[in-house]
Parts: structure tokens; sequence; C-alpha cells
């Protein structure tokens, strides 16, 4: 329905920032991630979810486009409402979620309030899946620049996150181009990816 929604930030509460557009205030739900980027009275560009119920319509929106879809594949899946999602992406930045996901790293989301063991393990299960495709071409025509197994692992395990926050395969492969994989954490070729991609 709403893209985005573009105004001034008028009121700032606990998952709650109010934006208004041309004189009306709309109530956006969100997260800890997205109110540390907003300021009252100043400008800010929220990308937006609706969800519509009977007896419901609530705003959800978020400070960049990584962040909303992370969310949108969160909901996705089953057992995941909005409150749960939100709470998994105030305890994680996408980049941290993304390679939680990875490698299955169930405490970084049972970390959430509200995030069981069993549907932590829902969650890494079912997005593990939708990306197993991508991951796997991405690994198998991918050379590490520092050569090596452990190198190759890296670099699927980062595209395979990379993923997760929405990027396409090609994009992927020039952001791990000139990486050095073997000496880096996963979550620092993941940043240094990201902010190759920002450029």
């Amino acid at each position: 329905m709403f893209y985005y929604l573009s105004g001034v930030i008028t009121h700032i509460d606990l998952n709650l920032a109010v934006i208004d557009c041309g004189g009306v205030g709309y109530a956006c739900h969100t997260t800890v991630n997205t109110l540390s980027n907003l300021k009252l009275n100043e400008k800010a560009r929220l990308y937006t979810y609706c969800h519509i119920r009977e007896d419901a319509f609530n705003i959800y929106g978020f400070f960049t486009e990584r962040e909303l879809h992370i969310f949108e594949m969160l909901i996705g899946v089953s057992g995941v409402g909005p409150k749960a999602a939100l709470s998994i992406l105030s305890s994680n930045t996408p980049e941290g979620f993304a390679a939680a996901v990875i490698t299955n790293n169930e405490k970084a989301l049972t970390a959430a309030p509200g995030i069981g063991k069993k549907l932590a393990q829902r969650i890494m299960l079912e997005l593990k899946d939708k990306i197993a495709k991508d991951s796997l071409q991405l690994q198998a025509g991918w050379e590490p620049s520092a050569g090596g197994v452990q190198g190759l692992s890296k670099a699927g395990d980062a595209a395979s996150a990379l993923a997760v926050l929405g990027y396409s395969q090609a994009e992927i492969t020039t952001a791990l181009t000139g990486i050095e994989m073997e000496v880096q954490p996963l979550e620092e070729i993941i940043r240094q990816a990201l902010k190759k991609m920002l450029k």
C-alpha cells in the first residue's frame, strides 16, 4: 500500500514513531535500530509494511529497506507475527540477523524477548531453505581471493547472509570480490561487502 512515508518525526515512544506527512500523523511500529536513527522534529523516511486485519490497521516503518526486507521474511515464517519480528530486529541488526541464520546462531535469536528455542530453530530452518539455491549457485562459481576451503566456506556463508538481506547474485559476487576471507570473521566480511555496495 505505502512504499515509504516521508515527513517530520513528531513523536517517539517505545517501538513507535509518529511521522507527519502533510498534516497527517502516521503511527509506525518499529525497532530499536530504527528509533536510534530518528530525531524529533527532523525529517525522515520510513519504509513501510501495512498489516491489515478485521480489527486493526497497523503500519510498520523501518529506516532502511534491508530492515524492512528482513521483517517481511520473518513474518512469512510460520508462527512469527509482527511483534516477534520487531523483537528480533530490535535485538539484532539486519546484518547480525543474517549472519545468525546462516551460522545457526540460535542464541542470537533467543536473546530477543519472547523468542524461544523452537521458534528460533524454525526461523533458521525456513529462511535457510529459502536462500539455499542462490547460496549453492554462488559457492559453485566462487573463487575466494584468499583461497582454501575455509575461504570458500566463509564466502558461501557471507553470500547467503547477503541474499537474506535482499541483494541479487550479481551484486553479491561483485561485493565479495577482493575481500580476504580466511583472516576475518563472517560479520566483518558482510560489513565490508555492504560498505562496497552502498558506495
